[in-house]
């Protein structure tokens, strides 16, 4: 069984940086085969595609709201993905998950992950 647990969250000022982690274990082969998604939630509010990297081919997606300010990317040895967030704003606050999905393309829909993580609560505040 595929478990993730999310890292790197906390409160922060307008303008600044936050890395997230996303570590995961139990995967089929190796965290290569899986597509990884971030995603954002806040009260009310429907689950968010926020960013994307697919297998080891390294396709990557990012919504329209972070794009240019969020990277995305895999340390395959340590069985992990990161989400560098910079340039962060007021609307960027919500808790963050990360999922998986055994694919070789990105994958947007949260509906079509198997596995998440507890989510890692992201403040952006002054």
């Amino acid at each position: 069984q595929v478990q993730l647990v999310e890292s790197g969250g906390g409160l922060v000022q307008p303008g600044g940086s936050l890395r997230l982690s996303c570590t995961g274990s139990g995967f089929t082969g190796t965290m290569d085969y899986y597509t990884i998604g971030w995603f954002r939630q806040v009260p009310g509010k429907e689950r968010e595609s926020v960013s994307c990297l697919s297998n080891s081919e390294g396709d990557t997606y990012y919504s329209d709201s972070v794009k240019g300010r969020f990277t995305i990317s895999r340390d395959s040895t340590k069985n992990t993905v990161y989400l560098q967030m910079n340039s962060l704003k007021p609307e960027d606050t919500a808790v963050y998950y990360c999922a998986a999905v055994m694919s070789h393309t990105i994958v947007i829909p949260a509906t079509l992950y198997d596995f998440w993580g507890q989510g890692t609560q992201v403040t952006v505040s002054s």
